[in-house]
């Protein structure tokens, strides 16, 4: 069995995913990426620092891995949920930019006015700005935001996951040549 922290932080770290093009695919924790490459599916491209243990085994903790078998589905969307939102919005209000509280999500076109649930439609918002600006345009509630909300490809929002723990990654991700 393997031993991790004593909050599990280790086997929750990012792991990059690779096709077998070298082309970025996802992004899955450290536990799923040691499953992929015990079931053959991966290899190990670059690790991190630290190491699991089993009994038997000492294993590099992942950091990148590429697929063995070449996967089609490549589509660049990043799908529209509420994590997604707040990581675009680097959890932070886009109207005052406080990161204090909670976060809640916000039409910046109303429902009730035409808006809809689109990546440009929706921003993070703190429950103060929310309830000044209700149900209003921003013209109405004489509001500004602070960033234009817009549609994340997945190299954006992969660049996103990228900490001084990461640095291998930054050539997969476009960020400086090999």
């Amino acid at each position: 069995m393997i031993s991790p922290k004593k909050n599990g932080s280790t086997l929750n770290q990012s792991v990059l995913v690779l096709n077998t093009n070298y082309t970025p695919m996802d992004i899955c924790t450290a536990k799923r990426a040691i499953c992929l490459f015990y079931n053959e599916k991966v290899d190990i491209l670059e690790s991190y620092s630290e190491f699991i243990h089993s009994p038997s085994v000492k294993l590099p903790l992942p950091s990148i891995v590429k697929l063995k078998d070449f996967v089609r589905n490549q589509k660049m969307d990043v799908i529209l949920t509420r994590r997604n939102l707040l990581v675009r919005d680097n959890h932070q209000c886009q109207y005052c930019e406080t990161k204090k509280g909670p976060l809640t999500i916000d039409h910046v076109m109303p429902k009730n006015k035409g808006g809809s649930d689109v990546w440009d439609n929706l921003v993070t918002a703190c429950q103060t700005c929310n309830r000044t600006k209700g149900s209003r345009t921003l013209d109405e509630a004489k509001m500004v935001l602070k960033r234009h909300p817009k549609k994340p490809n997945k190299i954006h929002y992969f660049q996103q996951f990228i900490h001084e723990k990461q640095g291998a990654w930054r050539p997969y991700l476009f960020l400086e040549s090999f």
